[in-house]
Parts: structure tokens; sequence; C-alpha cells
């Protein structure tokens, strides 16, 4: 549908109106009001429509997760017929539905080795919080209750409830709110822009990454060590790539100590990173007992999250358990698994892990890493459908940025205002594509990318600021 068919929206009302009543996530609300929102009224492919008219590729998925794309009528039939024959139903008082047993099963058979269970929430924030729960009563059964503390990583991203917030590392949650809770640790991120040492080899630094692990742990003390958890590419935190070297040696650390090691999904699952799951990627290769999961598993297309529990705990939780205190109400929410039944079937038939692996994901790497010419930009990285750079004021000799410049904000907008979503994170610019994009659109998002670097280039010049 051409931009002159879609219905006529007045935008100045619909801002008024969602500045006196909406109070946005992680937002400035003062500054959003005095700027006005952004309102996206539809979607189709990969592309989304603003109120205004504007065509914008959506290089973020939506917020990582619409990987099929917009429009799909599959995803949308499925939803309307489990609304017709059983909008809810809960998974309490030893009842199920049709869609939640199905789509356990199906998780089953597409998880990694070793995953025959599953325990459903509505998001990733709740699966972490499960992730919490699930990590300490097991650890009470096996006998060793003093087992609680769980170690992750500044900067990760793991949600933001309570537990969520507290697993992750973003310092700005934790002023707000004394968080992180306790029991939980963190160690550095496996970001050699940050922590490398000149000279160091990317191998070198990945081992070195991974040994912080293991001195929390003898900080802590083994025994008092119940988990790590990581996303296997940091996401919020600005596709962070850890070495080739860096994931391995955390399996062995875990291994070596006992520690159950948690696979936090949620953006890299179904698919991104042309595996099932971000851990079965060469590049990752860890085993997991724990698998959060979220956002991808309906292509966003309706909210639903969960936890891939492995047999080493699955069975300790059924035979020596009893009753597990824990769920909510919509866990299993039939119209939602049916969505998500709909999403992975999809993906086979589709054959959309195989094309993202073999054809996709090369073809992005090649293309976005023809920015790397252009004066701003540096350490250019992709894995999978995720792709980053980092902003330099002289990247020469690797100068950044000051931070109080905002130059990653000034290049979003830019990006915006010419047609394409991508995402700051500090000096670092980011992009989670749909995971059904052509070559075609694939080129046309790397032009205009280049094009919002041009102006924010100029923009800089213009400032006096470079």
């Amino acid at each position: 549908m051409p931009s002159s068919d879609l219905p006529r929206f007045d935008t100045a009302t619909l801002r008024a109106q969602d500045a006196a009543h909406h109070l946005h996530p992680f937002t400035d609300t003062q500054s959003l009001n005095a700027s006005g929102t952004r309102i996206i009224v539809r979607g189709e492919g990969v592309r989304i429509w603003d109120s205004d008219g504007n065509e914008i590729i959506d290089g973020m998925s939506g917020l990582w997760c619409v990987n099929l794309g917009y429009g799909r009528q599959d995803l949308v039939d499925a939803a309307t017929r489990q609304m017709q024959t059983l909008p809810f139903y809960n998974a309490f008082f030893k009842t199920t539905t049709v869609p939640a047993i199905a789509l356990a099963t199906l998780l089953s058979e597409i998880a990694p080795p070793g995953f025959q269970h599953v325990f459903f929430t509505n998001s990733g924030s709740e699966g972490n919080d499960t992730i919490i729960r699930l990590v300490r009563r097991y650890w009470d059964l096996m006998g060793q209750p003093r087992r609680k503390t769980i170690i992750s990583r500044r900067n990760a991203y793991h949600g933001s409830t309570l537990g969520g917030a507290s697993l992750g590392g973003m310092s700005g949650m934790h002023a707000q709110g004394d968080l992180p809770i306790p029991g939980i640790a963190h160690i550095d991120q496996p970001y050699q822009l940050q922590h490398g040492h000149a000279g160091e080899s990317t191998e070198h630094f990945g081992l070195r990454a991974a040994s912080w692990l293991e001195a929390k742990i003898r900080e802590i003390g083994p025994e008092n060590v119940a988990a790590f958890i990581g996303e296997p590419v940091q996401g919020a935190g600005g596709v962070i790539i850890p070495p080739a070297s860096y994931w391995p040696e955390v399996q062995r650390i875990c291994d070596h100590y006992g520690i159950l090691l948690i696979s936090d999904e949620v953006i890299c699952g179904f698919g991104r990173l042309g595996h099932w799951f971000g851990c079965q990627h060469p590049h990752i290769g860890t085993r997991p007992d724990l698998i959060t999961f979220a956002k991808g598993v309906t292509s966003g297309y309706l909210p639903l999250g969960g936890v891939l529990v492995g047999e080493r705990i699955a069975k300790v939780l059924i035979e020596r358990g009893g009753e597990f205190q824990h769920g909510f109400t919509y866990s299993g929410h039939p119209t939602c698994c049916a969505v998500a039944v709909a999403n992975v079937r999809a993906m086979r038939s589709e054959g959309v892990i195989e094309r993202v692996a073999q054809d996709l994901a090369p073809y992005l790497a090649t293309a976005f890493g023809t920015l790397a010419d252009h004066p701003l930009v540096g350490d250019v990285q992709s894995l999978g459908m995720v792709a980053g750079l980092v902003l330099y004021k002289d990247k020469a000799s690797r100068t950044l940025f000051d931070a109080e410049l905002g130059v990653g904000y000034r290049c979003r907008d830019h990006c915006f205002q010419n047609g394409v979503v991508m995402r700051a994170v500090e000096e670092r610019m980011i992009i989670a594509p749909p995971l059904v994009m052509t070559h075609q659109d694939i080129d046309e998002m790397v032009r205009r990318i280049r094009r919002s670097l041009d102006d924010t280039l100029a923009g800089l010049r213009a400032d006096g600021l470079i």
C-alpha cells in the first residue's frame, strides 16, 4: 500500500494525547513531550509507516522480535482461530490447552539436545525472574542451599523486572531502585574496545575475559555460586560479539566448578544467529542448562516468553520438588501459543533458519562491512542478523567522542529522517533486521545508513565538533 493510500491521521492530536496519558518505557517523558512521539501506524514485510506517511526500513525488527516481518496473515489467522475457539484458559488446577501442549512439544523438537521441558511466561523479563526461582530451587533440592549467587556481566540486559534488572548489568537501572537484589554478582563484559590491552590478540582477550568468571567464583566461593547467565551476543548493550575463544572457556569454567550455565536467548533465539538458538552457533558453542526465550518465538505478534529447562534440572524438580510455587495467570496463554506454533512452523517450512545461515547473514556482513570506509566508522562487526559499528571522532587513533555530545543519538535521529531504524548505544550504532530481508532490502538499508552517517558528519563539522 503506497503512503498516499494510508488512512489519514491527525498526528498533532495523537501526539498531544500521548503526551497527556502515556508513560513510555526507558524514556525521559518531559523531553519526549517537548519533541513529540513518532507514531507508527502500519507495517508490511520489513517496512513500517508513520502517521505522516513516511516509509521506514525497520532495521531493528521492532525490538529484536519481528523475525518474520510484518503483515503475516498466517499468524493473524492462527490468533483468530484460537480466539474464536478458546481465547484464554489458564495452566493452573491440573489443566492445560491444546496450543500450550503443541508449542511445548514443538520447542522440544527444535531445542538443543537435552531440553524436553518448558515453563511458559509472558516475556523475557519474567523468564529471567523464573530462572532465579528455578536455579535456587534446584540447588535447595540438591542439598546445597548455599548455592544462591548468580553471576552475570556488566552492561548485560536481562529484563526490567526486579529480578531481570538485577541480573542485568545496566548501571542506570541499578541506580533506580537499590538494585541489584542480594545474591547477584557481576563481572566485566567481553568488549575488547573497552577492556583490551594494547597489542593483545582477540583470542587472548577472549580467554582473559572468561577468566574474570573464574576469579569471581573463587572470590565468592564455589560452594556459594549457583549459575552464570549471559546472552550469546549482548544485544541492548550494543551488539557486543565476544571473541570465539570466550564462550568455550566459560563453558569449561562452569563445568569445572559444577555451576549451571544459563543462555539468555531472548534476542539470539529463533534464527537471529542462523540457528534455532544462539548457543548452537559455532562462534558460541555452549551447552546451557537453562535457556530463556521470548521475542522471536511469536515474531512479536503476541507477547510470550519462557524457559527451556534442561533435563539435569527438570528431573530433580519433577522427582524431588513437589509443588513449584511459581507461575503467572497467562503462563501458556492459548492464543499466544497458537501464534508461536504457526510462527515456528512457518520458519521451518520456509527454511528461514537455513537461509539466514547460508545467504542472508553472509550478505549482510559484506554489505554492512562496506560502511567501514566512512570517516566516522570503525570496528564493524556482525554475527548472523545482528551487526554494529563504532562512531569515532578519529578512527585512526581510535578516539571516541565525548559521551555528553550524544553523537550516537544524533546519528539515530538522522537514520529515522532517512527512512531506516538504527539503534544507538552510546558510541555504537546497531541493527537487528527481520530475517526475511532480500538482498535488495539489505542494500537499501545500508544506503540509508550511509546517508545518515554523512548527515551526522556534516552536522558535527558544522557545529565545530570534528
